[in-house]
């Protein structure tokens, strides 16, 4: 599989501050996590990882981003958006009641299809709230293969949560060890969405084994 290097991303124009009405409902001061993903379909692994930032972090909100498409993925392997949405709604509630919880398409009305485009964006549209954004460790394995990943690990802060399977080739991910000097302690981990990018942490918490991949595979064999 061909993979981005680590070269900076283009700049492109995004939406007027303003000019798009996002729902999220965020501001200044506030500590948020983007989540981002296909949620093709979600489930209490995603939960899992939501919960786990939203607690060792200490975080306001956490916005979990509905891709309209992961780049990366087949488009035929994908559930449509508003299935996809209905889905993270019902496994964020598994991490979380009441406002802590926000789930948006916010990719797909500001039509980002990178996401350091949508990151980009974000940060421009709500000035003085403290991004992190966050990923399971399956996904740091692979993280040297985004479109400007590390435009991404400068621009805000990241939190890792470790997820079964990934443990060790996460640790050694490319994206890790090219920034292991920014990386903080998981016991210093509240820190982490004050701090100035780049600066990253990995937290361990009891692993929870669900994947999109699995519940895809099982849905298929039982409409066989």
């Amino acid at each position: 599989m061909s993979f981005f290097h680590a070269g900076p991303a283009p700049q492109k124009p995004g939406p007027r501050r303003g000019a798009l009405r996002d729902g999220l409902d965020l501001t200044p001061g506030m500590t948020v996590g983007l989540f981002g993903g296909s949620f093709n379909p979600a489930h209490d692994g995603h939960a899992h990882v939501a919960e786990t930032a939203l607690r060792r972090l200490g975080l306001d909100r956490v916005v979990w981003l509905v891709s309209p498409q992961n780049p990366l993925k087949d488009a035929r392997d994908s559930a449509p958006l508003d299935e996809r949405m209905a889905s993270a709604a019902g496994a964020a509630k598994l991490a979380a009641s009441g406002p802590s919880m926000i789930i948006s398409d916010v990719e797909t009305r500001m039509g980002t299809q990178w996401t350091i485009d949508t990151l980009r964006a974000l940060v421009a549209r709500h000035p003085g709230v403290r991004f992190v954004w966050l990923m399971g460790s399956d996904n740091l394995a692979s993280f040297h293969r985004w479109r400007g990943w590390t435009d991404i690990m400068r621009l805000m802060p990241m939190a890792v949560i470790a997820r079964p399977g990934s443990l060790l080739d996460s640790r050694t991910a490319p994206a890790a060890t090219r920034f292991a000097a920014a990386r903080v302690p998981s016991e210093k981990a509240r820190l982490l969405p004050l701090m100035e990018a780049p600066a990253w942490t990995y937290l361990t918490a009891p692993l929870n084994p669900r994947s999109s991949t699995a519940l895809r595979a099982a849905a298929k064999g039982r409409g066989a």
